[in-house]
């Protein structure tokens, strides 16, 4: 398993932000309880409690080092967080609104986890998440091409590579049970700065593991070749470098 690093997740906080907040203006009830599905470091609760000031909300997280960061640096009293992993977890009691940026893509068979998790909700309630869909961008072809090469053959054993994630699989899953969908596609051009910026971003996330698969020498090598894969992918314009990147929404509601 991965080892989250919040402060390197939060580097690119204010990017990271938009697709959720995106998500949530799109949430069409007003929910008394809210649990966040892979909160992070809990820097987005501030956004879920603007939006419903009255909410209980609860932050999940497989991540210990996340919830230990979410713990400390919050100062909402109805805001709590667990460390626990989603696929096994359940709430002790219905809930309005289930929601989770970013996370289902790392969560094998994540359709039969949300199929349980869906009988948790109040009646009227929402499912709402957001998930990259950027399994064809070249920074996963770079990373996918470099992990293939010698001398890293082999050294990063089963590792699971992320799923793509449209946005019509997620309408035929939940409009196949009976709830009503919101379901899109949004492209992000994120503007960069900094000397390696898209490793610095997807060192975060996408590429983690990878990272964290390695050590010593063989590490080192393999940074400095992926930071001049992704410099030639991604070449820096006068104002800054563009990370074009895909995500996939959804938003169902229990008639």
């Amino acid at each position: 398993m991965a080892v989250w690093d919040p402060t390197r997740y939060l580097q690119f906080a204010d990017d990271r932000a938009r697709p959720f907040l995106d998500l949530i203006a799109q949430i069409p009830t007003n929910p008394l309880s809210v649990v966040d599905l892979g909160c992070g470091p809990g820097h987005l609760t501030k956004h879920l409690r603007a939006l419903w000031p009255a909410a209980e909300i609860l932050g999940i997280d497989d991540s210990a080092e996340m919830v230990d960061r979410a713990i400390r640096d919050n100062t909402d009293p109805h805001a709590n967080y667990d460390a626990v992993d989603v696929s096994q977890w359940t709430p002790h009691r219905p809930v309005d609104l289930m929601l989770s940026n970013a996370m289902f893509q790392w969560v094998p068979d994540h359709l039969d986890v949300i199929d349980g998790l869906l009988g948790h909700l109040t009646d009227g309630g929402a499912f709402a998440l957001q998930v990259p869909n950027n399994t064809d961008s070249p920074t996963h072809a770079a990373l996918a091409e470099l992990a293939s090469t010698e001398p890293y053959v082999g050294a990063f054993g089963d590792l699971r590579a992320l799923p793509r994630l449209d946005a019509e699989m997620y309408l035929d899953f939940f409009a196949e049970r009976d709830y009503l969908v919101n379901a899109w596609e949004t492209t992000y051009f994120h503007v960069l700065d900094g000397q390696d910026p898209v490793f610095d971003w997807m060192s975060g996330t996408g590429a983690r593991p990878y990272l964290q698969a390695l050590t010593g020498d063989l590490r080192k090598q393999f940074v400095t070749d992926l930071k001049k894969r992704f410099a030639e992918a991604y070449p820096r314009r006068e104002w800054g470098t563009v990370l074009p990147f895909r995500r996939t929404f959804a938003v169902a509601t229990r008639r």
